[in-house]
């Protein structure tokens, strides 16, 4: 095993640039989550490590060395893609063996690697069956058991489960996960998928436009997001953000919603000034019902039931809030909604910076 490090790393395309001056370390063991939008550079940068692309500038480090000059191969690393990438006239178990025979590995170590990756992912029943003869998961496994059988320093999972339906990628999860804690073996994971990121990795990377936004435990990021890019981004449903100015109230500034509304705050920690232009964050499953009289009311929009628990659309002052509340509530469309919420869930943004307040 290894640890990764990314000193003042950068990438170009041409005049285009792709990752500015990025720092990173990845402790030996520790698995984290690339997250960002499309085009935020999160694949370039898990190729550059893999060797597959070159840095403009800057150093990678695998277990203290510098790796820059090092092909994929010398650099002890295993790829699991978002194709599985099996070779459909091989078996399951040659194609797990494949790299090893290449290797010059013998025939006996082969065999007891193939045989405990197997046993390891549940594939020993499947490994005289072809790629075509196996589901979307079970051909998943078998990348990741092919990728297992090397004992690598590191895995590097590109988007592994975005060709899967919503019932495999949950299987599949748990699946990567279960590996992970039985060869702890450093693991950097990069998806688009928020709840792949929070339900997987030990932490968690916010990229956007080539640059970390934010970096911390899943419940760290999701309870105290830096600012205005990382609240929407992380959670699902997304953050509501309502557009509110601080005023002066007999009991102290305050938030004006733009629909009318006033949310006193602790100005103490918050240092706001008379006027500020504010964005308020509040997340749907941290908004309650209640009869009349609460922090945000509206017509319902929309009501959406998914089981244990149904989302709410309603409309505040032109705008859509959602809402997620028990499944037995009793919304309907066209009728009066109204909502509160604890004041520790309740975030406050400079708007003009997007950074969060209080922190």
């Amino acid at each position: 095993m290894a640890s990764i490090e990314l000193r003042s790393l950068k990438k170009s395309f041409g005049a285009v640039d792709i990752i500015h001056n990025l720092d990173l370390k990845i402790e030996d063991g520790e698995f984290v989550a690339l997250v960002g939008p499309s085009g935020c550079g999160k694949s370039t940068l898990l190729r550059m490590i893999a060797g597959l692309e070159m840095a403009t500038d800057g150093d990678i480090l695998i277990g203290d060395k510098v790796v820059n000059d090092l092909n994929p191969r010398e650099r002890n690393i295993a790829m699991v893609f978002q194709s599985y990438a099996l070779y459909p006239h091989m078996t399951v178990a040659q194609n797990m063996a494949f790299n090893l025979k290449l290797s010059g590995k013998s025939k006996a170590e082969i065999k007891t690697r193939v045989d405990e990756a197997a046993r390891m992912l549940d594939l020993t029943a499947l490994l005289d069956r072809r790629p075509a003869q196996l589901s979307g998961g079970q051909r998943q496994r078998v990348a990741m058991g092919r990728a297992v059988v090397r004992n690598p320093a590191i895995f590097l999972f590109d988007e592994p489960l975005s060709n899967l339906d919503a019932k495999l990628r949950v299987q599949m999860r748990a699946e990567i996960k279960s590996l992970h804690q039985k060869v702890a073996t450093t693991s950097l994971y990069v998806t688009h998928d928020q709840l792949e990121a929070m339900t997987l990795a030990d932490r968690i990377v916010v990229l956007n436009g080539g640059r970390i936004e934010q970096q911390g435990s899943p419940l760290d990021l999701y309870r105290n997001p830096a600012n205005l890019f990382v609240a929407g981004f992380i959670g699902s449903p997304a953050m509501n953000f309502l557009e509110a100015t601080a005023v002066s109230t007999p009991k102290g500034l305050a938030a004006k919603l733009e629909g009318g509304n006033l949310l006193l705050l602790e100005t103490a920690s918050l240092a706001l000034k008379e006027g500020q232009a504010l964005t308020i964050g509040i997340r749907p499953e941290h908004l309650m019902p209640v009869s009349g009289g609460g922090l945000l009311s509206g017509a319902t929009r929309i009501v959406e039931p998914t089981g244990a628990q149904t989302h709410v659309i309603f409309n505040y002052a032109g705008q859509d809030v959602v809402a997620v509340v028990d499944g037995m509530h009793d919304a309907a469309v066209g009728r009066q909604f109204d909502v509160s919420a604890a004041a520790g869930q309740i975030h406050v943004f400079d708007r003009q910076s997007g950074i969060r307040l209080g922190r």
